[in-house]
C-alpha cells in the first residue's frame, strides 16, 4: 500500500525524530567516561546529560553526552578534554563524503540533527522485539537526550499515550511497519504519521487518561520495587507482571471503545481492517 503523509494528522501531534549525533562517538560517553572526565574536570557536569536510545530506554542502560548547545567559546576553550572531542568531530565530519556532514563540521559542538524538547516528550523506540505484544513506550523530561534510535512526540498527553501504546494502535504499526530481522520498526513516517486517531467523547477520553495512568503508575511501582527491573523484563511475554498486563488489557478496552470497536469478537485483522477503512477516508478527504 501507498501511505501518504497527512498535514492534518500531523496537526494532531507532530512526531520527529530524535537528536543524530553523527559525531565519530566523540559527543557520546559511558557511565565510566564520564566518571573520569568529571574527576578531571567537574565544570563539565552541566554540559553531560544523560542520552537515550531505544536499547538503553528498553534496556536500562546508561549512556551520557555532551549538550553543548548553550555552552559558549569561553566554557569550551576553558576544557582540554572539550577541544580534543570537538576537534575529532570537526575531523570526522570534514572527511564525510557526505556533504550535509562536512557542513556541520563547522559546529562540532553540536549534533548533526536537533530534536529536543523543552518540554516532557514521549519517546518510542525505533525497534522492539517481536515477542513483545506491545512496544515499551513512556514519557521523558527534556533534560534526558533522546537520540535518532527514538521516535519523539512532543507534548504528548496521557491520552496521546493511551492510544499509541493500546492494541489497536499496535495492530497498525504491525501492519503498516517495517521489519529489522525479526523486529519490529516503529516508523514515525510510515506507521505513526499515517495511524487514524478515533474522535472520542469526552468520556471515553478520561477513561483513557486514566488507565493510560494506571500503566505509568504500575510500571513506576515495579520499578521502584525492582529497580534493575527494565522494560525488557517487564514486557517480556514470559515475565510480564499480570498487574501491568492487566492494565494494559483495561486500556485496550478504552481505546477500541473510543473506536466503537466491539471488545468482545474483535480480531488483529478485523481492527486493522477497520483501521483501513478509517485511513481510506483520510485518503479521500485530503484529495478533495
Amino acid at each position: 500500500c501507498h501511505f501518504l503523509h497527512f498535514a492534518h494528522m500531523s496537526r494532531l501531534l507532530r512526531y520527529t525524530l530524535g537528536n543524530k549525533p553523527s559525531d565519530g562517538g566523540n559527543l557520546i560517553l559511558s557511565q565510566e567516561e564520564k566518571d573520569l572526565i568529571l574527576n578531571k574536570e567537574p565544570q563539565l557536569e552541566k554540559f553531560i546529560r544523560p542520552y537515550v536510545g531505544a536499547v538503553e530506554y528498553i534496556n536500562n542502560k546508561i549512556r551520557y553526552c555532551f549538550w553543548l548547545v548553550d555552552a559558549s567559546p569561553a566554557e569550551i576553550n576553558k576544557s582540554s578534554e572539550l577541544r580534543r572531542r570537538l576537534q575529532a568531530v570537526r575531523e570526522m565530519r570534514m572527511k564525510s563524503s557526505a556533504k550535509p556532514t562536512r557542513e556541520k563540521a563547522n559546529t562540532p559542538g553540536l549534533f548533526f540533527f536537533i530534536s529536543q524538547p523543552k518540554t516532557d516528550y514521549l519517546l518510542i523506540p525505533s525497534t522492539s522485539s517481536e515477542n513483545r505484544k506491545f512496544i515499551p513506550i513512556g514519557f521523558m523530561s527534556p533534560d534526558i537526550i533522546a537520540s535518532n534510535s527514538t521516535t519523539i512526540v512532543p507534548d504528548a498527553t496521557l491520552y496521546h499515550f493511551g492510544i499509541l501504546t493500546s492494541n489497536v494502535h499496535m495492530s497498525w504499526m504491525k501492519a503498516v511497519g517495517g521489519r529489522l530481522k525479526s523486529d519490529y520498526r516503529y516508523s514515525g513516517g510510515i506507521v505513526y504519521n499515517t495511524f487514524p486517531w478515533p474522535t472520542p467523547t469526552d468520556e471515553q477520553k478520561s477513561r483513557i487518561e486514566k488507565t493510560a495512568r494506571e500503566i505509568l503508575n504500575v510500571r513506576r511501582e515495579l520499578q521502584e520495587k525492582d529497580p534493575e527491573c527494565s522494560l525488557a523484563d517487564l514486557y517480556d511475554e514470559l515475565t510480564m507482571p499480570s498487574k501491568l498486563r492487566k492494565a494494559h488489557q483495561d486500556n485496550d478496552c478504552a481505546v477500541m471503545q473510543a473506536y466503537g470497536m466491539p471488545v468482545r469478537g474483535t480480531t488483529e485483522s478485523s481492527c486493522v481492517a477497520q483501521l483501513m477503512k478509517m485511513y481510506q477516508k483520510l485518503v479521500e478527504q485530503e484529495k478533495k
